[in-house]
């Protein structure tokens, strides 16, 4: 395990990274106290791969039901949006995509979203077992309840994921303030980043920031 860790030290390179949306849906919102943060963090980190064309792609689970992407984030440039009913975003639509984009597949996902004990990590599950390294976005993740959001960031780190956060994997991208878009992402940075409450014990479903 120390090895792949050792190994999953490297600066991320836009053209070998794939963004992973997982399950950030309408009817999630009154179920996830910390949703407002997840949105307002993932809206940042969206918006800078955008600016750093870092393709993203979408999943929705069982969006009959569970509905759409919440409207506040803008995934319109989405290499795909796959509806699924398995939990893992690792379903053909999107590995048949990885193999388009990446002639095989990604060196890095950065992988973000609801719930993090559920979907996401068995999404983590998938890409490691495939040889993909993964960078987990902590603050851009939730579950209904914080102790399981907790509890499955540290089964993933220790099976390997980097777990990170959107100004960490943002500023990882950019690697020198001469890059040529050093200042569409300084604009977007220039506000801190919601707090997850990290190891905080779960308020209320109704506090949403």
């Amino acid at each position: 395990m120390v090895s792949r860790m050792r190994q999953s030290l490297y600066r991320l390179k836009s053209n070998k990274t794939l963004f992973m949306l997982c399950d950030i849906q309408e009817k999630f919102k009154p179920a996830i106290p910390l949703i407002g943060a997840v949105i307002e963090n993932s809206k940042k980190l969206i918006e800078a791969g955008k600016v750093l064309n870092v393709p993203l792609v979408v999943t929705e689970q069982y969006p009959e039901r569970l509905g759409s992407t919440v409207s506040e984030l803008d995934v319109k440039h989405a290499c795909a949006i796959v509806p699924k009913t398995k939990f893992s975003m690792i379903v053909p639509e999107v590995e048949n995509m990885m193999k388009n984009l990446f002639s095989d597949k990604p060196k890095t996902a950065v992988l973000f979203g609801i719930e993090t004990h559920v979907c996401v990590e068995q999404t983590a599950f998938d890409l490691v077992n495939n040889g993909i390294d993964v960078w987990l976005v902590a603050d851009c993740c939730a579950s209904r309840l914080n102790q399981d959001r907790d509890l499955a960031l540290g089964r993933l780190r220790h099976i390997g994921c980097i777990i990170s956060s959107t100004e960490s994997v943002i500023f990882n991208l950019l690697s020198d303030k001469n890059h040529k878009s050093f200042k569409e992402i300084a604009s977007l940075v220039k506000k801190v980043s919601a707090d997850l409450k990290l190891g905080l014990p779960t308020t209320s479903a109704k506090d949403k920031k």
